[in-house]
C-alpha cells in the first residue's frame, strides 16, 4: 500500500517511502473504508510517534518543584469510540509543560479516565516533580484511587494497579477531584481527538 495520494506536501513527505504489510493494510481497510481516513490516521500515528521520540531525546526542561496534572477521558457511546488527554503544568512559571491527546479505540468512560491518568503520570514522571497534584473530574475514579471506594469491575483493576505502581515513583502525589468546568482544557482535547480522526460508528452488541 502506497500512502501519499491526495495529501498536502508536508504529509506526503511523511508517507512517501512507507509501504504497509498486507495484513496491516487489510486491518486498516476494515477500520477505515475511505482511503483519505486511512491516510489521515497513519499520518496522525507517525506525527505522534515522531513528536514523542523528539521529546524523549530532548529530555525534560523542568526538574523538581510541584507540578499540576489535568487528565480526562471520554467515550462516545459508553462503550464507544474513546479518547484521552493530559495537560502538565508548572504553576510557578504559569506554563504548560506538555499536552497530550489521542484516540484509544472502543472503550468505556471509566477505562478512558484511567488510561488518561496513566499516560499523564508517565509524562509527569519525566519531569521529576517533588510533588504532583493530579486533577480529575471523575469523582468515582478519585475515590477509588484514594481507597474510599472499592474497584468492583475486574476490567478496571489492572489499570488501578498500574497507576498505583507508577505513583510509587513520585515522592509525593495527590489525586484531587475538580468540577468538570474546571477541567475544560483536557475535556476539549478529548473532543478534539475524537473530532479530528473519527472512526467508523461503533454498534453495541445486541
Amino acid at each position: 500500500m502506497c500512502l501519499y495520494v491526495n495529501l498536502n506536501p508536508e504529509k506526503s513527505k511523511l508517507l512517501e517511502m512507507i509501504r504497509l504489510p498486507s495484513e496491516l493494510e487489510r486491518r486498516l481497510k476494515d477500520q477505515f473504508p475511505r482511503e483519505q481516513e486511512r491516510e489521515d490516521f497513519v499520518v496522525e500515528i507517525l506525527e505522534s510517534a515522531l513528536t514523542e521520540s523528539e521529546n524523549e531525546e530532548s529530555g525534560p526542561q523542568y526538574v523538581g518543584g510541584t507540578l499540576h496534572l489535568f487528565t480526562d477521558g471520554g467515550s462516545r457511546g459508553n462503550p464507544g469510540q474513546s479518547a484521552i488527554a493530559a495537560i502538565l503544568e508548572d504553576p510557578t512559571e504559569g506554563k504548560v509543560l506538555r499536552e497530550h491527546y489521542e484516540r484509544i479505540g472502543v472503550g468505556t468512560n471509566n477505562i478512558a479516565e484511567y488510561r488518561a491518568l496513566i499516560e499523564g503520570l508517565k509524562i509527569a514522571e519525566r519531569y521529576h516533580p517533588n510533588r504532583l497534584i493530579a486533577h480529575l473530574d471523575s469523582e468515582l475514579v478519585v475515590k477509588q484511587l484514594n481507597g474510599e471506594y472499592r474497584v468492583k469491575m475486574p476490567t478496571l483493576q489492572p489499570l488501578v494497579d498500574e497507576i498505583q505502581e507508577i505513583s510509587l515513583r513520585f515522592p509525593d502525589i495527590v489525586f484531587k477531584h475538580i468540577p468538570r468546568e474546571d477541567n475544560y482544557r483536557a475535556d476539549r482535547l478529548v473532543n478534539k481527538a475524537l473530532d479530528e480522526h473519527p472512526s467508523p460508528t461503533y454498534k453495541k452488541p445486541q
